[in-house]
């Protein structure tokens, strides 16, 4: 790939969290206080800002991480993840101490349960992105964040993002309440079905519950809501009215990173300049690929992949 000139700002930051994934698959769930039998492990890159930043990579797009590791023995497994897809590093910061965990449980319907436990994520600074943005902004027109880093960031991240002239684009999960200030300042949000009803307070279960979510979230001052919706595809709420972008149907194995797979391909998309309805139908596609193999980041489909599962579908 060749260096950006100053003019090109086709390249995609993410802004978030880092864990080494600790993943065990099961039959079923275990019940409270029992104990069960596994089928497998596997331990790997994940946290949903990582996920996010090695799908974008991994889409074509010139891709910049911004988070903290920890100095411990997965700080390879992070480091390795991340640049194996492309990531530029130069503003992942290594702290003292244990790199973020999750633990993720996955049954045999591919539903799974997460415990995410900070750690190093927790050391994000304001200093770390003011200067992360700052040196990415003459050759980066999309911002992507989530909320697995400090909540009182969040404002923070935004804010700066819109000053720099990004397209900010969140992905409020795990869903936590935000101030009206910070809505103001998102110009795309995509929560899923569950973060939707719980952010606007409207129980999201079709397109029509959707489009009402939606405007809630514009009438707080975003630009535009893209609420997916598992099987019913994405509802995507503007100005100008709702719409609904179709799945992909497809047998799900594993669903621990679909919705990073979504993002990421999202943020590369819409800095690439295509339209959002166009971007979010590629996302789709990325989302229903992702869903077809095990684990989180070895999840995340190459473009190649994802312009074959396109021409696939197109051709039928």
């Amino acid at each position: 790939m060749t260096a950006a000139t100053s003019t090109d700002r086709t390249g995609v930051v993410i802004v978030g969290s880092v864990t080494a994934d600790v993943t065990t698959f099961s039959t079923r769930l275990p019940a409270r206080g029992e104990t069960i039998l596994g089928d497998e492990f596997t331990l790997m890159l994940g946290g949903k800002g990582a996920n996010q930043a090695v799908a974008a990579g991994r889409s074509g797009a010139r891709t910049s991480f911004v988070g903290c590791v920890g100095d411990d023995l997965f700080h390879d497994l992070v480091v390795s993840g991340l640049s194996e897809a492309g990531v530029d590093l130069a503003h992942l910061r290594t702290v003292p101490g244990p790199t973020g965990i999750a633990h993720i449980r996955v049954d045999a319907s591919a539903q799974n349960d997460i415990v995410m436990v900070p750690l190093a994520n927790a050391a994000l600074s304001t200093e770390q992105i003011d200067a992360a943005l700052t040196a990415l902004a003459p050759t980066t027109s999309v911002l992507l964040t989530q909320l697995e880093t400090p909540s009182a960031l969040t404002a923070h991240i935004t804010s700066r993002g819109r000053e720099h002239g990004m397209t900010v684009i969140l992905d409020p999960a795990p869903a936590a309440p935000l101030d009206d200030a910070v809505w103001a300042n998102i110009d795309i949000v995509t929560p899923n079905e569950t973060e939707a009803s719980v952010l606007s307070g409207i129980e999201v279960t079709d397109a029509a519950s959707a489009a009402l979510a939606g405007r809630w979230f514009l009438d707080r001052g975003v630009g535009a809501a893209v609420i997916t919706l598992a099987g019913q595809g994405s509802c995507v709420v503007t100005a100008a009215g709702a719409s609904v972008v179709p799945p992909f149907p497809v047998e799900a194995v594993d669903t621990t990173a679909a919705g990073d797979a979504y993002a990421g391909y999202l943020g590369a998309a819409l800095a690439n300049g295509l339209d959002l309805t166009d971007a979010v139908r590629i996302a789709t596609a990325a989302g229903a690929l992702a869903v077809t193999k095990q684990g989180a980041s070895p999840s995340l489909p190459l473009r190649a992949e994802v312009d074959a599962f396109l021409a696939a579908r197109e051709a039928h």
